[in-house]
């Protein structure tokens, strides 16, 4: 005979389990493969430059490549580690820092400024928006020589080339970052009667972040490239001249360290706007 208190004990005890108990059982199935997905995207991250170093540092070892334009990354660091122990890259490194972030802040702050204005209103807009398409396509460093002429070669100079080259980039996210927030919450502010500090403050500056921050991360990436262009040039210390005066003596081994601290800069400089982004808009992430 069948036991019908057997058969129907697995439906009785499916049942039994509430409508909170189910969600929380697909929510982990969904997340279990979702952690995995993002182990193994950070893995591949860190795997794959490091595959590449590996590749390099055997072909120059074997003698794949010349060793002479291309050296082993081993013999780069160790290199780089010299000029640290005796201070000579500290020196340059931090002179170029201090350039990067005074123009940085001198761009960013002017671009976010105006282009919270310019999305906010139609008629700032109508007047400024066809200097910037004019302007922006001209290269930053094509500038220099005129920028030269007026600041002088000290330091004012590289600080305009690296403020004039983040403005642009930032003004522009940020005024498509106004200009996409939903017209409900523009409506809103409005229906209640909030002061333009208020609508300024609470709705136009959060509905914009996330390309405001986009626009930083843009910004320091130029800002990386045109404080070198900019040392090498018209500069008698920083990292870009310690690139530059290196080529010139046929140091290669000390042009690829400066080259390994720009590139130790853009990655420090992007994981840290990052974390300011998940920092100060944790929705995003």
């Amino acid at each position: 005979m069948i036991d019908i208190a057997s058969e129907t004990a697995v439906p009785q005890k499916a049942v039994s389990r509430t409508p909170d108990t189910l969600i929380e059982l697909a929510s982990e199935r969904r997340s279990v493969p979702w952690s995995r997905r993002r182990s193994v995207t950070r893995l591949v991250s860190v795997l794959s430059p490091l595959l590449l170093l590996a590749i390099w540092e055997a072909s120059s070892r074997l003698g794949a490549i010349d060793a002479r334009f291309f050296p082993a990354p081993t013999t780069v660091l160790a290199n780089l580690l010299r000029l640290f122990e005796s201070g000579e890259m500290w020196l340059h490194l931090g002179i170029s820092l201090r350039r990067i972030a005074i123009g940085f802040l001198w761009g960013a702050l002017p671009g976010v400024v105006l282009g919270l204005i310019m999305g906010l209103s139609p008629l700032i807009r109508a007047a400024i928006m066809p200097l910037v398409n004019a302007t922006f396509p001209v290269p930053k460093l094509a500038l220099l020589p005129l920028i030269l002429i007026i600041f002088g070669i000290g330091e004012t100079s590289k600080v305009m080339v690296i403020a004039i080259s983040v403005v642009y980039l930032t003004l522009i996210n940020t005024l498509a970052g106004v200009t996409n927030i939903p017209g409900i919450y523009l409506d809103v502010g409005r229906n209640f009667q909030a002061g333009r500090w208020l609508f300024f403050r609470d709705v136009a500056l959060p509905g914009a972040l996330p390309l405001i921050l986009t626009g930083l991360k843009l910004g320091m990436g130029i800002a990386l490239l045109v404080i070198m262009a900019a040392e090498f040039v018209g500069a008698k210390s920083g990292v870009g001249y310690f690139i530059w005066s290196s080529w010139n003596v046929f140091a290669v081994q000390d042009m690829y360290a400066g080259l390994m601290v720009i590139a130790m800069l853009g990655g420090i400089s992007t994981v840290l706007l990052d974390a300011l982004e998940q920092w100060i808009i944790p929705w995003r992430r």
